[in-house]
């Protein structure tokens, strides 16, 4: 048996699609491409494919991790070579390579996610930098997030890491643009949201874009 980890990226032209059915297009390019997938045992056998952390509806990504078992060896490669061949617009393998098969799951890996995050704002550059330093400042930022009838109580501020201006471009016919930089947690005790960050800094509005750059894993 063999453990490949795969780096992809998601474009704009799927970044609608659902968790569930990106793990449902990858399993159909990898059976048209022809690789030997080892399966779960069990009563309902199915292809052991893991994704380190589910992309929100709506976000690009050049950043994705995935874990695919094989059930016999295949020169990483060649693994790159024919599924590419089997990807549609909006989606691209970037990286293959071997992983042990005793290391643990990517999801209990997982550390960090970051991003770049696009904002129209009339904020003035230095105004977004003071913004910036006063949240990192922050000893604690209580947050809530409501889901139907049921409300999560947090701090959002453990749960940003690092935060920077990118770019700022300033157009008179257009306004402002910032790109904002963000190390969130993303672990089993709780993940950053790119939109809520943008909202405790005051902005108005939702993000042009949200983009992540990047997986961090536990060393």
């Amino acid at each position: 048996m063999q453990r490949l980890r795969v780096r992809f990226g998601r474009g704009e032209q799927v970044k609608f699609i659902s968790h569930l059915d990106i793990m449902r297009f990858w399993e159909r390019a990898f059976r048209r491409a022809e690789i030997p997938l080892a399966y779960s045992q069990g009563f309902s056998p199915h292809p052991r494919i893991s994704l380190a952390a589910p992309l929100p509806v709506g976000v690009t990504s050049e950043f994705e991790l995935m874990d695919v078992w094989l059930k016999r060896w295949m020169p990483p490669e060649s693994f790159l070579m024919t599924v590419t061949g089997q990807l549609p617009a909006g989606f691209e393998i970037f990286e293959v390579w071997d992983v042990a098969l005793r290391l643990p799951s990517l999801q209990s890996m997982l550390a960090f996610s970051e991003y770049h995050v696009g904002i129209k704002t009339e904020k003035r550059e230095q105004e977004i930098r003071e913004s910036l330093d006063s949240l990192l400042q922050a000893k604690q930022l209580p947050w809530h997030h409501s889901r139907g009838e049921k409300v999560r109580w947090y701090d959002l501020r453990a749960l940003i890491d690092s935060l920077w201006l990118v770019s700022y471009h300033s157009d008179q016919s257009e306004e402002p643009m910032c790109i904002l930089g963000m190390r969130l947690m993303c672990d089993t005790t709780g993940s950053g949201r790119p939109e809520q960050v943008v909202s405790a800094l005051s902005f108005n509005g939702y993000p042009e874009f949200i983009h992540r750059t990047k997986l961090i894993l536990k060393q």
